[in-house]
C-alpha cells in the first residue's frame, strides 16, 4: 500500500524542463520533493521557483546539490536522503557529433550521467523500498531510444540502455510491492530545445520553427508540436501512483506519437 503522504520523492536533473515539471507535480499532490541539480545556486533556484509555482499547499521542496554522475556525487545523496519512496532517474545531457567524430571521452560522458548515475541509485534506494514493500523508480528515456538520430547515437545509446537497465532492475524486485519502468518522452519544449530550434532556424518566432521543424526533421509526429513539460509530468507522476501498481517492467510513450510503431 502507498506510503501515506508525505511521500520521499527524488527528481535527478530537476532544475529545468521535465524534471522541474515533475516536481511541480509531486509537489502538488503534498509529496516532499528533492530537487537536484551539480549547481548549488542553481539547484536552489529552481526549488525557489517550484515553492512559487506550488505555493503554500504543497510539499516540502528540498535542495540537494551533487553531481550524481560521480560516485562521491552520488554518496552526497545518500548522506542526505536516507530513504526514498519514489526516484525519478531524470538527468541527462545529449550532444550532437557527426557518427565518426564522437571520441570516447564523449561516449563515456554521456554513459556515466545517463546511465550510470540511475544505475548508482536505483542500486542504493530499491532494495530499501522492497524491504519496506513499496516504491516507485522511473527512468526518463526518450524516444531517441528507439529512433535514435545519426548525430546522436551516443543520446541514443544511453536511451536504449536505459530500457534494459529499468526492466533488469524490475525484474530484481519483483513481488516486492516496488515497480520500476521507462518513460519516453518525444521531443519536448525545455530550454534546451527552444535553443536547438533558434540555432537551427536562426531566431524566427518559435511557433513558425515549430512547424517548420515537425514538417521537415519529425515527421511521424501525430500532435504535429513538441510535448510540454507538464505533459511529460502528469505521466510520471501517474507511473508513481498507487494506481499504477500493476505497471512495471514498461516502457511507457509519451511522445505525440513520434515513434511510429504501436510497440517500442
Amino acid at each position: 500500500m502507498m506510503p501515506a503522504n508525505p511521500r520521499h520523492v527524488l527528481i535527478t536533473g530537476s532544475t529545468s524542463g521535465i524534471g522541474e515539471a515533475a516536481a511541480i507535480a509531486f509537489a502538488r499532490g503534498g509529496d516532499t520533493v528533492y530537487v537536484n541539480g551539480r549547481d548549488a545556486d542553481r539547484t536552489e533556484a529552481a526549488a525557489e521557483r517550484i515553492r512559487a509555482a506550488v505555493g503554500d499547499a504543497g510539499g516540502d521542496i528540498v535542495a540537494v546539490a551533487a553531481d550524481i554522475a560521480t560516485e562521491d556525487g552520488a554518496e552526497q545523496i545518500f548522506a542526505a536522503i536516507s530513504n526514498l519512496d519514489v526516484l525519478v532517474n531524470n538527468a541527462g545531457i545529449y550532444t550532437e557529433s557527426a557518427p565518426f567524430e564522437i571520441s570516447d571521452d564523449e561516449w563515456r560522458r554521456h554513459f556515466e550521467v545517463n546511465v550510470l548515475s540511475g544505475v548508482r541509485l536505483t542500486r542504493h534506494y530499491a532494495p530499501r523500498m522492497a524491504e519496506r514493500a513499496w516504491g516507485r523508480v522511473i527512468f526518463i528515456s526518450s524516444e531517441c531510444a528507439v529512433t535514435t538520430p545519426p548525430e546522436m547515437i551516443h543520446y541514443g545509446m544511453t536511451k536504449s540502455a536505459q530500457l534494459a537497465v529499468s526492466r533488469g532492475f524490475a525484474i530484481g524486485v519483483a513481488g516486492t510491492g516496488v515497480t520500476v519502468n521507462c518513460v519516453l518522452p518525444g521531443p519536448t519544449r525545455t530550454p534546451g530545445a527552444e535553443e536547438f530550434l533558434a540555432k537551427m532556424y536562426g531566431g524566427i518566432p518559435f511557433e513558425e520553427a515549430e512547424k517548420q521543424y515537425f514538417a521537415e526533421i519529425r515527421p511521424t509526429s501525430l500532435i504535429r508540436r513538441f510535448c510540454l513539460p507538464s505533459e511529460v509530468a502528469n505521466l510520471i507522476h501517474y507511473v508513481a501512483s498507487e494506481g499504477a501498481s500493476a505497471t512495471t517492467g514498461a516502457a511507457l510513450r509519451v511522445d505525440g506519437g513520434v515513434i511510429a510503431t504501436i510497440i517500442p
